[in-house]
């Protein structure tokens, strides 16, 4: 084993807290995606930012390669070990230190999820409002600028960070903002560190804005007859300034792989759900106006609902659409994926790409967050056909590359990781160098949760 005497110092220092048991090491060498599990050398499980650090010294002594690690819900490979080296697990660092009511903040511990952070402040009338659709732990969702079905409305994780505390790649730890609204103090380092996938440093602590939880929340659910028709409603919707809180769009496969899932029977048609907040008076306004909208554009079956329970209901097809799409094709490797587009690009987007789809010999399905121009695709092939992966691969490429083409992004949530870093290079072009860059001088050791996001070429550690 390559890092053994590093592997000894850790053990010696926290005993039981480090792991080299092989299931431990293969758990946190694999994400929620298809990219091939690469476990690290060992798992170390932290209880506080002074053991990060201490950790992270340790680690730069003997040039051995650091993985942070949340709840491994990521979707590009962020948490596997490519250079091995060891996993540091903080999950354990799960307390919620400050809560500021009248200045609607919180000041959590990377561990924490949002669920948890959530039910804690429900009885506050306050909430987090950024949504990945999983069990995230908030320290991972700051590393890789997660956002989700609320981003419409309340923006990303670039949106709900004040500041943080983190660990440098020399063991030094940092604060890089105030809990102030605003700063024009120095360089933005708060937001340098969010989106940087652990290759800069180690988030251990957050401050975070948190929101009023509405009077009245009302999900509802309209039909189209085409992409096309929903994808107009929906750039309609934006454009008219109704504050939707949500808007998601499955197309018609998404629908039937979930009433083949779940056994339900919705008409599968492209299908927009959506919801609404605010004061009572305010949501029936709001519902009465998109109704009128999309029944312009082609709507119907038109539903609302503002009991929890409905909407519940409602929603359960959008939060099946992943194990119905993998159970379309049992054995068969599974690659979800996204791009963001602008919102006037986005139905040639879709619709092209729903083109590509109908002409290979994959299934594939589609959903949008599709309120600020980003939708995801979950594509079936078989890992052991040649044939299938590279229509995979292709079908990939010509989605990104056709996003960028559009003025949009390759990635609007999922981030880079390694599943992406070709992509990372077709959009950014020459400002990789400058990324390249700052990866080197506040990790120059190279030990930085090395092989993700940036090309290894010229990159120590490489």
């Amino acid at each position: 084993m390559p890092f053994s005497t590093a592997i000894a110092a850790l053990k010696s220092r926290f005993g039981a807290k480090l792991s080299t048991a092989v299931a431990d090491r293969q758990a946190h060498g694999r994400d929620e995606a298809g990219h091939d599990g690469m476990p690290p050398d060992a798992v170390l499980r932290v209880g506080s930012t002074d053991e990060v650090a201490e950790a992270v010294r340790m680690c730069a002594a003997y040039k051995m390669p650091i993985i942070p690690f949340g709840a491994g819900t990521s979707l590009e490979g962020h948490i596997c070990a490519p250079k091995g080296g060891l996993s540091i697990d903080l999950s354990g660092m799960n307390r919620i230190i400050e809560l500021n009511e009248g200045d609607q903040d919180v000041r959590v511990e990377a561990g924490v999820t949002r669920q948890a952070l959530n039910a804690y402040l429900r009885d506050k009338g306050l909430f987090f409002p950024v949504d990945p659709g999983s069990e995230c732990t908030l320290g991972g969702m700051a590393a890789t600028r997660a956002s989700g079905t609320n981003a419409v409305r309340y923006g990303t994780m670039r949106e709900q960070v004040l500041s943080l505390k983190v660990v440098t790649a020399l063991g030094d730890v940092i604060e890089t903002g105030t809990r102030a609204r605003k700063s024009a103090a120095g360089l933005d380092l708060t937001h340098l560190f969010i989106g940087s996938e652990g290759t800069l440093g180690i988030i251990t602590e957050l401050s975070l804005k948190l929101h009023g939880i509405p009077e009245k929340l009302a999900a509802g659910v309209c039909r189209f007859p085409s992409l096309r028709a929903a994808t107009d409603t929906v750039m309609a919707t934006i454009q008219m300034g109704l504050p939707v809180s949500r808007i998601e769009l499955l197309d018609e496969l998404s629908v039937r792989a979930v009433n083949t899932y779940a056994k339900m029977n919705h008409p599968e048609t492209p299908t927009l759900f959506l919801e609404f907040g605010g004061t009572s008076a305010t949501v029936d306004e709001q519902i009465a106006i998109f109704t009128d909208l999309a029944l312009s554009l082609g709507g119907s079956d038109i539903e609302f609902a503002d009991t929890q329970e409905e909407m519940n209901r409602m929603w359960h097809a959008r939060h099946q659409l992943y194990y119905a799409t993998r159970a379309m094709g049992p054995g068969k490797k599974i690659v979800t994926t996204d791009v963001c587009v602008p919102m006037s690009r986005l139905g040639d987007c879709m619709l092209e790409t729903r083109a590509d789809f109908e002409a290979s010999p994959l299934f594939a399905s589609m959903l949008g967050h599709v309120g600020d121009g980003n939708f995801h695709t979950i594509m079936l092939a078989d890992p052991t056909s040649r044939v299938e992966m590279s229509v995979l691969e292709r079908l990939n490429e010509r989605m990104v590359r056709r996003a960028i083409a559009m003025g949009g992004t390759c990635t609007g949530e999922h981030g880079i990781g390694i599943g992406k870093r070709d992509f990372l290079q077709w959009e950014k072009g020459p400002a990789t160098t400058l990324m390249r860059q700052v990866k080197m001088a506040l990790d120059p050791l190279g030990i930085m949760n090395p092989g993700k996001m940036l090309p290894d070429e010229d990159l120590p550690g490489a």
